[in-house]
C-alpha cells in the first residue's frame, strides 16, 4: 500500500472505531466487551504471527514489560474509553483521546528526561483551553454532571494509553518486534480485562445478535489488528511526527459521524473549542526550529 492509502485507511477506522464502541454499549457490560475484543484480536494476531514464522518466545521479564502495556494502553485505557462513552458522543471523546499527543511528550520528559519544546507547551495550553470551552456549560455550573464524569474518565483513558506508550519505547529498545508486543500486550490486557470484568459482574455476558457481533468482529479485526498495522507501517515509512497527523484526522471524522448519527449538538463555543484542541495537537507537530520561525 502507498502512503495515500496508509493514511486514508488508518483514519477512516480509527474515526469509525468511535462509533462502533457506542454500539456496543447496551448489550454487554464495557469491561467484558474491551476483553472480547482485544482477545479476538490477539487470536488474529497468533494466527498471523504462526503463518508468518514470528515468535513469541522471551524472556519472563519481557513477558511482564509487555503485559505491563497490555494492561495500560489496551485493557485500562480502552475499559476508560467504553465507559466515557457511556456518557458523552464518541466524537467528543476521540477528539478530548487526541490530546494523547501532548501527554505523551510531556510523559517522555517525566519518565525518560526528555526535554519539551515551546511548541508542545503552547499546543497543550491551547487544547486545555479548548476542552474548557467544549465542556463551559458542565465546568461553569460547579456540579458533577454526566459531561464531566465523561470528561475524566476520557483523560484518565488518555493517560493510562499515554504510559502504555512510554512503556512501548522501552520495549522498542529491548529489540522486542511491534507485531510480537501488539500480540501479546493484546493479549494480556484482553485475558486480564475479561477476568475482572467477570468478577465484577458476576457472570459471563455475550450476545450473538448482529448488532453486538458486526461492531465487535469491525474493532477487533479493523480497530485493533488492520488500523496499528497500517499506522506503524506509516511511522516505519514516513517517520513518527508526520505518521501522528493520522491521530489529530481521525477525530474530525468521529465528530462528523456523531453529528449525523448521535445527533451531537453544536455549540459556538463547543466549535471554537474544537478548533483550539485540534490546532493545538498541529502545534505539537511542528518541529522546534519552524515554530521559532512562525513566532518570531
Amino acid at each position: 500500500m502507498g502512503v495515500f492509502s496508509l493514511y486514508f485507511t488508518t483514519v477512516v477506522i480509527w474515526g469509525t472505531t468511535w462509533l462502533a464502541i457506542e454500539l456496543q454499549l447496551n448489550q454487554v457490560d464495557p469491561i467484558l466487551s474491551v476483553g472480547y475484543r482485544f482477545i479476538f484480536a490477539a487470536i488474529f494476531l497468533i494466527i498471523f504471527c504462526r503463518i508468518r514464522k514470528i515468535s513469541l518466545n522471551f524472556s519472563i521479564k519481557d513477558h511482564l514489560i509487555i503485559g505491563l502495556q497490555g494492561i495500560t494502553l489496551y485493557g485500562c485505557s480502552y475499559c476508560l474509553i467504553y465507559m466515557a462513552s457511556q456518557y458523552l458522543v464518541s466524537g467528543i471523546v476521540a477528539v478530548i483521546f487526541s490530546t494523547i499527543l501532548v501527554i505523551n511528550i510531556l510523559n517522555l520528559r517525566f519518565f525518560l528526561g526528555q526535554s519539551v519544546s515551546p511548541a508542545t507547551l503552547f499546543g497543550g495550553v491551547l487544547g486545555c483551553v479548548g476542552i474548557g470551552l467544549v465542556f463551559w456549560p458542565e465546568l461553569s455550573a460547579f456540579r458533577i454532571n454526566e459531561g464531566v464524569i465523561g470528561l475524566i474518565l476520557a483523560i484518565l483513558a488518555t493517560y493510562s494509553a499515554s504510559i502504555g506508550n512510554i512503556i512501548a519505547v522501552y520495549i522498542s529498545a529491548r529489540q522486542i518486534g511491534v507485531t510480537q508486543a501488539n500480540t501479546l500486550g493484546m493479549a494480556y490486557g484482553g485475558i486480564l480485562v475479561f477476568v475482572f470484568g467477570f468478577f465484577a459482574t458476576g457472570e459471563i455476558q455475550f450476545s450473538f445478535s448482529l448488532d453486538y457481533l458486526v461492531p465487535l468482529l469491525y474493532l477487533s479485526i479493523f480497530g485493533s489488528v488492520i488500523a496499528f498495522g497500517c499506522y506503524i507501517t506509516l511511522i516505519n515509512r514516513i517517520g513518527a511526527d508526520r505518521a501522528a497527523y493520522a491521530i489529530i484526522l481521525n477525530p474530525i471524522l468521529a465528530l462528523l459521524l456523531s453529528t449525523f448519527y448521535e445527533n451531537y449538538k453544536w455549540t459556538d463555543l463547543a466549535l471554537i473549542g474544537v478548533v483550539l484542541i485540534v490546532l493545538g495537537n498541529v502545534i505539537v507537530l511542528i518541529p522546534a526550529s519552524k515554530f521559532r520561525q512562525l513566532i518570531g
